[in-house]
């Protein structure tokens, strides 16, 4: 029971993060129809730019409490990352928005490689150790652990998650993203402008996308330019596996996708007799992603798009 308490701790949290991520995924394709796979590398390098900011402000400000450096370098993280958001979306996937579908896909992925190029030049290959700014002792739990950064980590998420839910449902923005996601051009007749929104969208997404990196680095404690690449295309398979275009199904894709990894990596050894081990854990997410198409290509919750006019 421990070691099945454990792991589901670790895939609450290894969810959660997928789950910010997956929101990206899914609020670009619910009102543009774009996979956007560049999104990893936009979570990349918001979590090497707060690996710099942190860096800095522990030479500038030795006696800061830790917790103080980290948000201070989140909100300056998400405002890069925001503003390469919303650069990459005006020049490279604007243009493209009435091409065939392969045109912005194909862009899509060489942006990506471009993401990866420029941060390897700006912060070389190597992999740089993401300092610990919040305390290590962690908590018991009924035999099993959770550690400071772990709470951060799913408080973080509930309290990011809560806030995306009421920008989207109450909000002037929200009603004028749900309207260009049903008919961006009916919605531009009634006044909503779909190029702000968009762009909005891509602010937004990024947003998340930073806070996930952070988190992530700050739970496994190395940042590198490739590191956005895995958690993206993870954070795909839960949107699709949740039902992509629906914000409760990356939500609940992300979470389920962490489970079933995490819990599948404490177990392989023992259901394949020892043929495997942790380290295959990545199989899960595709085993998933598989079985989903397979069974039921809409996800868990339907795809929610609009028709186009």
């Amino acid at each position: 029971m421990e070691i099945l308490l454990q792991q589901i701790i670790n895939g609450l949290v290894l969810g959660s993060m997928y789950a910010l991520v997956a929101l990206g995924y899914t609020m670009v394709y619910g009102i543009i129809n774009l996979i956007n796979f560049a999104h990893g590398e936009v979570l990349m390098v918001g979590a090497l730019t707060s690996w710099s900011i942190i860096g800095l402000m522990r030479d500038a400000m030795p006696g800061a409490p830790g917790w103080v450096i980290l948000m201070i370098a989140m909100v300056i993280a998400c405002v890069v990352a925001a503003t390469l958001n919303f650069v990459i979306e005006k020049v490279a996937y604007r243009p493209l928005r009435n091409s065939p579908k392969l045109a912005p896909l194909i862009t899509a992925i060489g942006m990506s490689i471009l993401l990866q190029t420029l941060a390897m030049i700006i912060w070389k290959p190597n992999y740089k150790p993401y300092p610990t700014l919040l305390p290590s002792a962690p908590f018991n739990i009924a035999g099993a652990v959770i550690t400071p950064t772990q709470i951060m980590i799913l408080g973080v998420t509930a309290i990011s998650l809560a806030v995306l839910m009421y920008l989207v449902n109450y909000t002037k923005l929200g009603r004028a993203m749900r309207a260009t996601a049903e008919n961006p051009r009916v919605a531009a007749l009634m006044g909503v402008k779909p190029d702000m929104v968009i762009s909005a969208t891509f602010i937004i997404g990024a947003v998340l996308a930073t806070i996930a990196g952070m988190m992530y680095a700050s739970n496994y404690g190395t940042v590198q330019h490739t590191m956005g690449f895995l958690p993206g295309l993870k954070a795909f398979t839960a949107a699709v596996f949740g039902g992509i275009g629906n914000l409760a199904g990356a939500v609940v894709g992300g979470i389920l996708l962490g489970l079933i990894e995490s819990i599948g990596s404490g177990y392989i050894g023992t259901i394949t007799g020892g043929v495997l081990g942790s380290n295959y854990s990545d199989i899960f997410a595709f085993i998933v992603l598989i079985i989903m198409l397979t069974l039921r290509p809409s996800g868990l919750l339907g795809e929610r798009v609009a028709d186009r006019a």
